[in-house]
């Protein structure tokens, strides 16, 4: 396929829309609502393109666009998909198109909002998409950097503290994964970034257990930050707390999955004898999270905390399946990224729809919800449901393959994990019964219900929801098609290592 093909187009329209932006006059806000739209749509169009003409069969990287940019040390941009990024750049897409359309609720300095929002939304194509080391970690600083000024201008609360908090933890991440990158490049001896190149030598000589033994825990923990890894959680409710909402929908949606995304590919893809070693560790580590941010999350009044915590929860999940290093885990983890992806997002978009209205996230303050906005109501119930995993929604199907994997790898710790989806129901069921039911304060008879176009990206997020619990082989095949590769160099490693 000549350049730009599929993939090409898919990073490269939220680029070029945020450039165009810069043209139009700050006063013509309509204008630059339509070009952030169109190019987030363009995005979701080719995204999904290449995801239903994605050749499972055949696996391996498809519509590779490669330019070559410096190749004395083997930098070039390179970029396609395989199973796992093919189903996680769908859900960045459709995610980046309900957010730019929940953002044009902002009234305040529109055209500097979208275009750092459109840049944050290259940033996580550019990871997910990169076949270039280089360039994956170059996105993965494109898609943080933003975050900064969307927080610290249009956010709210202890935004100041909450910046700064965040950027602190995310840039030791960034150092500590950096260190480990450009060990790996050296370790090679190939004197190249990219990617395929670097798995096919490996395949035939793998590194050094001992570099692995060292380099993998910096990619564990260095991309380990952004996914909330336990002790290095607490930037990220407090960041919640303070975003607008539609950067916490691609906050809790997509950017922590970049964390799992690069540990699966950069970690367990290129040192699997390293997260041998480790991931007993991890998967402790990983009940952490589950157990104690489900706990936290119980105490919390402020709803956006309560999501907050109850994410950093869910990715104890993300960290358990990725510890097992089995086929049904590490599928059941992917899965349960595209879900919680969705989930996540539903539940902070709704928030904020309340949010605008009352100006308190306080469950204290609220009551009665229910009987003022019954769409954003019912749709607050199923999201808990899904939260809590239900069948019937894709969380469950995630979760119980993770879950499935843990039993007969972790059995402690899968004991554990169930005791959080306990503890997961009994804070979502009280933030319901205080947010939802019970008597309707008399200063919120001026709510207003979700109505006409205010719906779809409300819906769009439920659907993909129920769509993938109840049919959870639209995805599956795809992820499967991915992970095979990497369990060919998992299964090399001797049990003594």
């Amino acid at each position: 396929m000549s350049f730009p093909g599929y993939i090409s187009w898919v990073l490269l329209s939220p680029i070029l829309g945020a450039c165009l932006i810069f043209f139009v006059p700050k006063t013509n806000i309509g204008l630059i609502k339509k070009i952030g739209i169109a190019a987030v749509s363009i995005s979701l169009f080719f995204a999904a393109l290449a995801f239903i003409q994605y050749d499972r069969a055949l696996a391996g990287y498809q519509f590779v666009d490669k330019v070559e940019w410096v190749p004395s040390l083997g930098i070039s941009y390179h970029v396609g998909i395989d199973g796992i990024n093919a189903v996680l750049l769908l859900m960045t897409a459709i995610l980046s198109l309900t957010g730019i359309i929940v953002s044009c609720s902002v009234h305040d300095r529109v055209k500097e909002y979208f275009i750092f929002y459109l840049f944050l939304i290259a940033g996580c194509f550019g990871v997910l998409c990169s076949l270039n080391i280089f360039f994956l970690y170059f996105f993965y600083e494109t898609a943080v950097v933003p975050v900064f000024p969307l927080i610290g201008i249009w956010g709210s609360g202890n935004k100041e503290y909450a910046t700064m908090k965040l950027t602190l933890y995310l840039t030791l991440g960034a150092v500590l994964a950096l260190l480990a990158l450009l060990s790996l490049y050296f370790a090679t001896g190939l004197n190249t970034f990219d990617l395929p190149m670097i798995e096919q030598a490996l395949r035939a000589k793998p590194l050094p257990l001992e570099f692995q033994r060292w380099a993998f825990p910096l990619i564990m923990v260095g991309f380990g930050i952004i996914l909330t890894l336990w002790p290095f959680h607490t930037w990220s409710p407090m960041g919640y707390a303070a975003a607008p909402t539609s950067v916490s929908m691609l906050h809790a949606g997509v950017l922590k999955k970049l964390g799992a995304y690069a540990i699966i590919k950069l970690g367990i893809g290129l040192m699997p004898d390293g997260a041998a070693i480790w991931m007993p560790c991890v998967a402790w580590i990983a009940v952490i999270n589950i157990v104690y941010c489900g706990i936290v999350a119980f105490t919390q009044k402020d709803l956006k905390y309560i999501l907050g915590y109850s994410s950093c929860s869910h990715m104890g999940y993300i960290l358990l399946g990725l510890a097992c290093l089995t086929p049904i885990a590490l599928n059941g983890t992917i899965f349960f990224m595209f879900a919680h992806g969705f989930m996540a997002a539903l539940g902070f978009a709704l928030v904020g729809h309340i949010y605008h209205q009352t100006h308190t996230r306080m469950i204290d303050d609220w009551g009665g919800l229910g009987k003022k906005m019954p769409f954003i109501a019912t749709l607050f119930v199923m999201v808990s449901m899904a939260s809590a995993g239900l069948p019937g929604f894709a969380n469950f199907i995630g979760e119980m393959m993770i879950l499935l994997g843990a039993w007969d790898k972790y059995r402690p710790q899968a004991i554990f994990a169930i005791a959080g989806l306990v503890i997961t129901a009994g804070y979502m069921l009280k933030t319901v019964r205080g947010a939802i039911q019970g008597p309707l304060p008399a200063r919120w008879n001026s709510l207003k219900d979700a109505v006409g176009w205010q719906k779809f990206p409300y819906l769009v997020l439920i659907i993909v929801l129920l769509a993938v619990g109840f049919f959870p082989n639209l995805i599956l095949p795809t992820i499967a098609s991915g992970t095979k590769p990497i369990f060919e160099r998992v299964e090399r490693i001797p049990h003594d290592a």
